[in-house]
């Protein structure tokens, strides 16, 4: 009996891992983002807005959501230097993209607990940045559109994987 009761923790042991992750459980965070890499995530992001002719000012933050590089194109509005820093900080500490809190808020109801998580920015156009299956950071991009802020970050994140 002692036999098989210790076989079934095993079994049980070795599952957990993959059920956590087939539940949601949040990412882990690796090691932060360089500023190299930082620079080759917003060169990115900076030729999608460009071949969209949007002005975009974008924020690479590390993992524990601070600045590594910044670019802000000409005639890009000036309250979008604060707000795609706040948008990359926001997606790297929650370990989330900023749209999955505006899509809470939208909902209503319990949704509306977003408003007091501080640091939480419900707009599109936070993602965090992956490398290894890990968080090394976060890209923000504001200027246009919040959809529009998303397509851009998307790009960035694309030349991480």
């Amino acid at each position: 009996m002692n036999r098989l009761f210790f076989v079934a923790c095993l079994v049980v042991a070795a599952c957990l891992p993959r059920a956590a992750a087939a539940q949601g459980q949040p990412t882990m965070y690796g090691p932060s983002i360089v500023a190299d890499q930082a620079k080759t995530v917003a060169a990115a992001a900076i030729a999608e807005a460009k071949k969209n002719q949007w002005t975009m000012a974008i924020a690479i933050v590390d993992t524990a959501g601070d600045l590594v590089y910044f670019e802000r194109m000409n005639d890009t509005q000036v309250g979008s230097v604060d707000i795609a820093q706040a948008k990359a900080r926001s997606a790297a500490r929650f370990k989330r993209p900023t749209k999955a809190f505006q899509d809470a808020l939208a909902a209503g109801g319990e949704g509306w607990r977003i408003l007091s998580l501080e640091g939480a920015v419900a707009v599109e156009g936070g993602l965090p940045l992956m490398s290894g299956g890990k968080i090394v950071g976060a890209i923000g991009a504001s200027g246009g559109t919040s959809q529009q802020d998303g397509v851009t970050a998307a790009a960035g994140v694309a030349v991480l994987k």
